[in-house]
């Protein structure tokens, strides 16, 4: 597992877990401050405090003075053997904790609103409130990105790459009854392989409760969304194409991600066109399967190239430069800027969380030094146009790449839906048992564009900004990735052959937004869906 060691207020902060994202796996970043420490805090050297600390209004103690004094204080270590920092304290002072850590580094500190801490009992409550209420121009949340995880199951999901589940991607085109749930795609050797689940299938029954019309919402996303592994579901799926139902039961293990899947080269006409399935930037492994990739399609001769992004929520930010590097080639990223990374205007050249100046993410082009051959060069094809599958998925670092690569014209031809709109980012953050996640930062292009809180949009016209040249295509289930005949690979496909998009009977695709209301028996209104949503949606902001 990679350490990233920084520092950050290290007289009074140690072992302090922190991940950056930016826009659904991730890895551990540990602060490591050396000095002293104490046998019943581990590790974490006490400073003065009060047992009961007052709140005035606009005025903000610094977040050391209240970080790791919990009101359950863990005991034991981590999951890399270090010692939890927590010492005795209040929910009082975790409210506070959180209070300041957010004016001092919400993207948007301005807007939240300043309430007294002591007016709530639970700090996740009282974190659900400090966030902005402002919308964005089509009138979505401009905040859709405020969500809290248990510290043992971040850990565990972040130092692994890997989560408990079936290795099934599972889409909702209907959430609320009548619900339809489909399956997207599945990882190799996984429990949904094993039971010859195939993309298409769709999903009936889950332990016994009607999936389509049922009103047990706990035990549907339960099953859709297993917690631990060795959790058994039964559940009744129409595969594919079939006529006839059939019953089964799967049982979640630790999936690891494959990134790269259904790597193919077309021979059509007007030339070579390669095509990868592409899941995550969110595992290391990541990069060697695109190198990987790229160093076939060169060899192979690919004049065009299709990447399929429709699922891919995002994750390491090098990564995703990386690629962008292997799309265009030496000549057109020298000297350019990937990503500019613009914190609040408390911090307008520092990093508020690393308290390192802030530099600009450049196209890389090496292997990190866990690739397989190092200090080398990146493959590249040299292109100045790419053709881009995606969906309301399509997320964090997925849209860094289509956004870093047209800040130096690269032409990217979007094919899909609406993209989901994340240009922004935090660092996962550690308080007693809690992982926060707050929007500490957005990132901007070479030409210092990255505004597109409400997705990249398939468009006839390419405006430069939020509208992207290409075609509305919905996502295809009848048929599997990767083959010539689904939907949004046919019309990259005649578009790299004629200019334009094709003439489909499909019905222009809808994004699933932030629109569901409250309706309780809609399944997104649920902390198994969202939890699985926002933790696809990531950026892991590192140097490779």
């Amino acid at each position: 597992m990679l350490r990233w060691y920084y520092s950050y207020g290290c007289n009074v902060m140690k072992n302090k877990q922190k991940i950056i994202f930016l826009l659904v796996s991730a890895i551990a970043v540990l602060t490591s401050c050396g000095g002293g420490s104490d046998s019943n805090s581990g590790g974490l050297t006490p400073i003065p405090r009060s047992s009961s600390p007052t709140w005035t209004a606009g005025v903000f103690e610094p977040s050391t003075k209240f970080e790791a004094r919990c009101a359950s204080p863990r005991s034991g270590t981590d999951i890399d053997g270090n010692p939890w920092p927590d010492i005795a304290g209040s929910t009082l002072e975790e409210n506070h904790w959180l209070r300041s850590w957010s004016d001092e580094t919400y993207l948007w500190y301005s807007e939240i609103p300043d309430q007294n801490p002591a007016n709530f009992t639970d700090s996740i409550a009282y974190f659900d409130t400090l966030k902005t209420s402002a919308v964005t121009a089509s009138g979505n949340p401009k905040d859709q990105f405020h969500f809290t995880q248990d510290t043992d199951d971040y850990q565990q999901q972040a130092s692994t790459g890997s989560s408990a589940g079936y290795g099934m991607r599972i889409r909702l085109l209907q959430a609320s009854p009548p619900r339809k749930a489909v399956i997207a795609y599945t990882e190799p050797n996984s429990p949904a392989t094993n039971a010859n689940i195939e993309r298409g299938a769709e999903i009936l029954e889950i332990d016994g409760v009607d999936l389509i019309n049922g009103s047990d919402t706990d035990t549907l996303n339960a099953g859709l969304f297993p917690s631990i592994v060795g959790e058994s579901h039964t559940f009744v799926i129409r595969d594919l194409g079939a006529s006839t139902t059939r019953t089964i039961t799967l049982t979640a293990a630790n999936v690891t991600s494959d990134p790269v899947q259904k790597e193919t080269v077309f021979d059509t006409a007007t030339g070579k066109v390669g095509y990868m399935q592409f899941n995550t930037f969110g595992t290391r492994i990541a990069e060697q399967e695109l190198i990987d990739a790229f160093v076939d399609f060169s060899n192979q001769g690919v004049q065009s190239l299709v990447v399929d992004l429709r699922y891919n929520g995002g994750g390491f930010l090098f990564i995703s430069s990386q690629l962008a590097y292997m799309v265009a080639g030496p000549a057109r990223t020298s000297n350019r800027v990937y990503e500019t990374t613009v914190f609040n205007d408390k911090n307008p050249t520092t990093n508020p969380v690393t308290g390192q100046t802030l530099a600009p993410t450049p196209f890389y082009n090496t292997p990190s030094s866990q690739a397989t051959a190092p200090g080398g060069v990146l493959p590249d094809l040299n292109l100045n146009r790419i053709f881009v599958l995606s969906t309301f998925s399509t997320a964090s670092a997925s849209e860094a790449f289509i956004n870093g690569l047209r800040g130096i014209d690269v032409e990217v031809v979007l094919i899909g839906e609406t993209t989901r709109g994340k240009p922004y980012g935090f660092y996962p953050t550690d308080n007693c048992g809690t992982t926060y996640f707050t929007i500490q930062f957005r990132g901007e292009n070479d030409k210092g564009w990255g505004d597109y809180a409400d997705g990249f949009v398939p468009s006839a016209i390419d405006d430069g900004f939020g509208n992207v040249n290409g075609c509305t295509v919905a996502d295809d289930f009848n048929h599997q990735l990767g083959d010539q005949n689904e939907a949004m690979l046919a019309a990259a496909l005649n578009y790299q052959a004629t200019g334009s998009c094709p003439v489909t009977k499909m019905a222009p695709a809808q994004p699933n937004r932030y629109d569901w209301g409250q309706d309780p028996l809609d399944l997104r209104n649920h902390e198994h869906y969202q939890r699985q949503m926002f933790l696809r949606q990531n950026r892991i902001d590192i140097k490779p």
